[in-house]
């Protein structure tokens, strides 16, 4: 009243400076100003999802800030801007839309382009929103947004500004795809199931008897090249390929260990450059030593070529030998002289294919016996070859004959000019056609018991190998040297 602002003056004239200057709550002067006309909320355009085509970046395609004038939902009128709750208000009528639905859409906006498109549900950041695809480009995807229009404005400048943004935040995606494994091997593969690529393993050599100290990796280099120089001046088939070093792990302890587990900073490392034998210790203190050994890649100089070894009944002998070069590899020595197709190595052309083997200087080399590896593949730290024996090979083949099962060779081609079995035909490769030969007697009815092999075929199978451990801890055998140079089948 009257009487206290009298007895008070100085309270109230304070009370009133006060308020002359408390801020406005900035909701307050939002409202003022959209009253006023200064601030204009609008519904814009939101890219959610790049095109994975060209035109994304031309005028006929929405982007990102474009101002939203019309929106028509399926069969229903166009709504027109301004849109009531903007962002909200659309979203409730898009999820009204999607439930009855209704899905295509079409959106007009102020630049005279539109998008015709349907409604999907889209999850970010947790929330649930509905977004527009585009039926030309399902990978093309935008949403609405509530902007201010100068943001809008600010956002449809210059195209390049547009798309350096866009390029800044453009992330390349990657996934898995389903392949057919099983149907590439068999219909891709020379050999179904099996891999072309040949290699040798040469682990280094060990410089004292006990295996804790080993030759360099250079030493172990100059061997693989020297293996290679040498089976190719034998007259093997195979070209160089590719060379590479293999860590193998093994445990160490003692003399080898005190003399291996000593890098303890980079600076340590550079002796290590030409080591074949480092070491390390783990978490539990076990002491574990790293071999390099040296993994020699080489592949045939024409590819390897099937050759089927039909047999028939009266077949007293295959008509080939076969030997071991110094390296491992196994090759036809010798065949038969008589041209007759009686034998089997006629029949095939083996015979042939080994004749002209011989005139180019080549070895025949058998690289697998039904289909399996028969090749070198490892050199043990004592210098040892790992590969086949040709005893029990020609016994294996032999077991082929009383039994009446065609043997499948594969041996390594020499001249170019020999084209793989998929790639048409050969040329210098003539083999021999063979005359259907006689059907052969009926024979007589035996007892199942009498069609194994003889008792004295079988007790002379058994192959007497010498088991003896090398440097590198397991167990291989060891091959006995035989006179006679070749092995008839």
């Amino acid at each position: 009243g009257p009487s206290i602002s009298c007895r008070n003056p100085t309270r109230i004239r304070w009370v009133q400076r006060v308020d002359v200057f408390q801020p406005m709550p900035w909701g307050r002067k939002m409202r003022m100003e959209q009253l006023e006309g200064k601030v204009s909320p609008v519904l814009a355009i939101e890219c959610v999802a790049g095109s994975s085509k060209a035109e994304e970046w031309n005028c006929d395609m929405l982007q990102t800030g474009d101002i939203v004038e019309e929106i028509a939902i399926g069969g229903t009128p166009a709504a027109r801007a301004p849109f009531k709750s903007g962002r909200s208000g659309v979203q409730k009528a898009l999820h009204a839309a999607f439930k009855r639905r209704e899905t295509s859409i079409t959106v007009r906006v102020r630049r005279g382009v539109e998008l015709h498109a349907c409604i999907v549900p889209y999850e970010t950041a947790g929330r649930k929103q509905y977004v527009l695809r585009s039926i030309h480009d399902p990978n093309y995807a935008v949403a609405f947004i509530d902007r201010m229009e100068s943001e809008c404005v600010q956002l449809q400048g210059s195209r390049s500004s547009r798309v350096a943004c866009a390029l800044s935040k453009a992330q390349l995606q990657d996934g898995y795809v389903s392949y057919p494994w099983e149907k590439k091997m068999m219909e891709s593969l020379p050999i179904h199931n099996s891999s072309s690529f040949l290699s040798l393993l040469i682990l280094p050599k060990a410089a004292d008897p006990s295996g804790s100290r080993y030759n360099s990796l250079e030493d172990t280099l100059a061997r693989a090249n020297a293996w290679l120089n040498s089976s190719q001046a034998a007259g093997v088939p195979i070209v160089f390929m590719n060379v590479q070093s293999e860590a193998l792990l093994t445990k160490i302890s003692g003399e080898t260990a005190s003399s291996t587990v000593n890098a303890g900073s980079l600076s340590d490392l550079s002796n290590l450059a030409n080591a074949s034998l480092y070491g390390f210790e783990d978490y539990h203190g076990v002491d574990i030593g790293v071999v390099r050994a040296v993994r020699l890649w080489y592949t045939p100089v024409s590819g390897e070529y099937p050759v089927e070894i039909k047999l028939q009944e009266g077949d007293s002998r295959l008509g080939f030998a076969v030997s071991r070069t110094e390296e491992g590899f196994i090759y036809v020595s010798s065949v038969t002289d008589d041209n007759d197709n009686g034998v089997p190595s006629v029949r095939s052309g083996l015979t042939e294919l080994y004749k002209q083997a011989t005139r180019a200087s080549k070895l025949l080399v058998i690289s697998r016996v039904s289909n399996e590896k028969v090749l070198p593949w490892m050199v043990s730290p004592s210098g040892a070859i790992r590969c086949f024996d040709t005893v029990s090979l020609s016994q294996k083949l032999s077991l082929h004959r009383h039994a009446l099962q065609p043997i499948q060779l594969h041996v390594l081609l020499w001249d170019q000019r020999m084209t793989s079995p998929r790639g048409g035909a050969r040329r210098n490769l003539a083999l021999p056609v063979a005359e259907a030969p006689a059907p052969p007697p009926d024979p007589p009815v035996v007892e199942r018991g009498d069609l194994a092999p003889p008792v004295e075929l079988v007790r002379n199978l058994s192959l007497s190998r010498a088991l003896a451990r090398d440097t590198a801890g397991e167990v291989s055998f060891r091959f006995h040297d035989f006179s006679v140079s070749n092995n008839w089948v």
